[in-house]
């Protein structure tokens, strides 16, 4: 007697596609015929765009051995007569992020702290900066630690080394967690929906040089945090989440520097951590993101 066994490995089917009647069907009905339990969906259809988002993660409730490939082709075939733009992957493998990082390390501290704790499901195959300072936190980690240096003159060569490694180690991912360069608007366009930057929410109102020290002058109630896909227009793209704090005139502008990083590194962990789970889509210049845990 074949005894019932459930495949604890978890699943996470996302995609999108046309508004059109039959989508969901083709989901739930392909997860049916192969014993797969779906035990948390979303789904958001957008009537601006006409666009259909989903995001499924399933688990195997049958007997004997859960059979991806099968899964897969029954999915192709079905999604080619809708048009859907699917993607399948095991939620335990963790994604691979590669950490962009100036001399500011209150990001990448917080980010190295979550991954060695399992708080974020990620590997860090290596760290890139453009100054030396950080090394220590890297080699602490036993993180390969790339010192790329840039000026005006050097900055596309600086790119092209920093492209190669981010091909070689295979990177899901790419974060800039406060590094203080302007990628070209090539290397914007090769990340295309697979990096993340974190900036303070004082802009457009306070630029330049010392923003907190502006915001003190001016009396600001409120600091915060967004975190985003990197685009060609600075600062721009598509917002993955934002943090806000509230503050009073008793703070000083190194207090009001203080409560802005919390909220940056905070910020950047939660978009990390949302994107890694697929829970981002990219909607035009905006973003469709489901909700975590």
């Amino acid at each position: 007697m074949t005894t019932n066994t459930t495949n604890t490995t978890t699943y996470i089917l996302t995609g999108s596609s046309e508004t059109k009647l039959g989508v969901l069907d083709l989901i739930i009905s392909s997860l049916y015929r192969n014993d797969c339990y779906a035990y948390e969906m979303h789904t958001f259809d957008d009537a601006d765009t006409g666009r259909f988002f989903f995001r499924v993660e399933f688990n195997y409730r049958g007997n004997g051995e859960f059979s991806e490939e099968n899964l897969r082709n029954q999915l192709a075939d079905k999604a080619e007569a809708f048009e859907v733009e699917w993607e399948l992957r095991d939620l335990a493998v963790p994604a691979k992020v590669v950490i962009l990082v100036s001399k500011y390390d209150h990001c990448l501290v917080d980010l190295l702290h979550r991954y060695s704790t399992g708080a974020l499901n990620i590997e860090i195959p290596a760290i890139i900066s453009n100054h030396p300072d950080l090394k220590k936190q890297a080699d602490w980690y036993n993180i390969p630690y790339h010192h790329l240096p840039v000026t005006a003159d050097t900055k596309e060569e600086q790119e092209a080394q920093m492209w190669q490694i981010i091909q070689e180690t295979g990177a899901d991912l790419v974060v800039l967690a406060r590094y203080m360069q302007v990628l070209s608007e090539d290397m914007c366009k090769k990340l295309h929906g697979r990096a993340i930057n974190i900036h303070h929410s004082l802009l457009p109102g306070f630029k330049g040089a010392k923003p907190y020290h502006q915001a003190y002058e001016k009396g600001v109630k409120l600091v915060g945090a967004t975190a985003h896909y990197v685009s060609e227009h600075l600062d721009e793209g598509p917002i993955i989440t934002q943090g806000v704090e509230p503050v009073d005139h008793t703070y000083t502008p190194e207090r009001l520097v203080a409560k802005g990083r919390d909220t940056e590194r905070v910020t950047l962990a939660k978009a990390i951590k949302l994107h890694v789970e697929d829970r981002c889509f990219l909607n035009g210049n905006k973003t469709v993101v489901f909700p975590g845990h």
